[in-house]
């Protein structure tokens, strides 16, 4: 599991126009990447509106957002287009980004246990070093707390 002040992990994720990338890719700029479970579910689609309303923000400060879920690239189009999102999602198409910084959990809901991912998120410097981490995070002000946090960078 990821740590603050601790270096990216080893992993691959594909972008949006089907190019797969490693964590070099998020060498250089100063990013946020948030962890979410699906696509088009409640608290998910209000955390990606979220981002995507403070997008400008963000990008005033220099810090580039980027959701991953472990949902593939048709479903991340739909998702995109339904809500007009202005952040980039992110297709975990093998898992290792997720089992990389630990937000891959077992979950219970209705008595039925299950894998799933957890809602984290993570500040990270141009060194490609966490310097915050929140894990179970609940949507509401959440973003607006990642954004305070990113300011100090």
């Amino acid at each position: 599991m990821i740590e603050q002040l601790k270096k990216l992990p080893q992993f691959e994720v594909t972008l949006g126009n089907g190019s797969i990338v490693d964590e070099n890719f998020f060498l250089n700029k100063n990013t946020v990447l948030f962890f979410y479970p699906r696509d088009d579910t409640p608290g998910c689609t209000k955390e990606a509106i979220n981002f995507s309303n403070l997008k400008e923000s963000f990008s005033n400060l220099g810090i580039e957002i980027y959701g991953i879920s472990k949902d593939n690239q048709n479903s991340h189009e739909n998702f995109i287009t339904k809500y007009n999102l202005l952040v980039d999602l992110l297709f975990d198409h093998n898992g290792l980004m997720c089992e990389a910084f630990g937000v891959w959990k077992e979950k219970q809901m209705y008595g039925k246990t299950y894998n799933g991912i957890e809602r984290s998120t993570f500040l990270i410097n141009k060194c490609g070093k966490v310097m915050k981490s929140w894990r179970k995070v609940k949507v509401d002000g959440h973003v607006e707390e990642v954004l305070s946090c990113a300011k100090l960078l």
